[in-house]
């Protein structure tokens, strides 16, 4: 088996093929263009068992990603921190694209049980409109940051809830204060006040607008207490089709829930994973704070980890881990629904 690690750029891509061993057999760049794709699959035909594995860059890695799996070649995603310690056991020092693609590559065959890439158009779409509205959510806040520096210097005493300027109501009683001032920060501040109420419309269409595509795709995963549509919308467009692992534990790895074992001795003792997709992570953690808000099985199940010696942190680790499981168990459960064979199965 040949492995084609793929170092992507904007502009070029740079291909190195490597045997089992992780021993360089060739190298190509060509561009990022369909026709260096093309170039790149003609070049990896010359070996007949062959994977490609691709750091997984998102919008850079995206377009040849689709193209190899629209032509049966199958694609592995290496997560970037995997890359790290390739580079550094590395015999050849310094950092290039045949470097970096080279270090791609032999992450993929280190470590055997790296997602598979696959053609999800619905996920895709889902992810793009996530990631739109926190786009819009952190320049909202932005701008949210400076109107309220220019209130505060307009008038000192003039002070809004945290959370006051997301409402409209509140939005007009500022803008109403504002008008009173004839000063260049006064009309400054207006103009900030229309841009907050028109992120303010935008933002909220986004979150209709997905909370109506994921309640149907995702409906057991909605069933989780804590977990909302915005949270359920950022689990399966990060996820990224969750037939993808082979087991609940795979899946935990990949989201950054898998405990990492520190013990030695007669000390046995596990930590958080900094590691694995961090938004996945998050996502996880928001539904965790929610448990322990409201959730009794939750809330008893920390104060037994606590009761046995485990730290906040460590208790807090062990929920994030049950609740992996069941968001896999959950979005398998999502997935089977939405083939033929599931829908057939639950309308028998």
């Amino acid at each position: 088996m040949v492995t084609l690690g793929v170092d992507t750029h904007k502009r070029s891509h740079t291909l190195v093929a490597v045997d089992e061993g992780g021993r360089q057999l060739g190298q190509l760049t060509v561009a990022a263009t369909a026709e260096g794709h093309l170039a790149a699959l003609r070049w990896a035909a010359r070996w007949r068992e062959r994977r490609w594995a691709l750091e997984d860059c998102r919008s850079l890695s995206r377009h040849l990603e689709a193209d190899l799996l629209r032509v049966g070649e199958a694609a592995l995603r290496v997560p970037p921190k995997l890359m790290t310690e390739s580079r550094k056991s590395a015999r050849t020092p310094g950092k290039s694209d045949p470097i970096d693609a080279l270090a791609v590559a032999r992450a993929a065959i280190r470590e055997p049980d790296l997602p598979v890439a696959f053609l999800d158009p619905a996920g895709r779409e889902l992810r793009l409109l996530v990631d739109h509205r926190e786009d819009l959510v952190k320049e909202r806040t932005k701008v949210q940051n400076r109107l309220r520096w220019h209130l505060h210097e307009l008038d000192p005493s003039f002070w809004v809830k945290p959370a006051g300027l997301n409402r409209q109501h509140v939005l007009k009683a500022v803008e109403a204060r504002l008008t009173c001032e004839s000063s260049t920060l006064a009309s400054i501040a207006l103009e900030l006040v229309a841009r907050v109420r028109e992120l303010n419309v935008r933002v909220g269409q986004l979150e209709r607008q997905i909370a109506e595509r994921v309640s149907p795709a995702a409906a057991n995963l909605l069933g989780i207490y804590g977990c909302g549509a915005l949270t359920a919308a950022k689990l399966v467009a990060e996820t990224a089709g969750v037939h993808r692992f082979r087991s609940r534990a795979k899946y935990a790895r990949h989201n950054g829930s898998a405990p990492i074992p520190v013990w030695s001795g007669n000390s046995t003792r596990h930590r958080l994973n900094p590691s694995g997709n961090r938004q996945l992570n998050a996502a996880l953690h928001r539904i965790a704070v929610s448990h322990l808000r409201g959730h009794e099985p939750s809330i008893a199940y920390v104060a037994k980890r606590r009761a046995l010696g485990d730290t906040k942190r460590e208790a807090m680790r062990a929920l994030k881990r049950r609740l992996s499981d069941d968001v896999y168990r959950r979005m398998l459960l999502d997935h089977s629904l939405a083939t033929p064979q599931g829908l057939a199965s639950a309308a028998a």
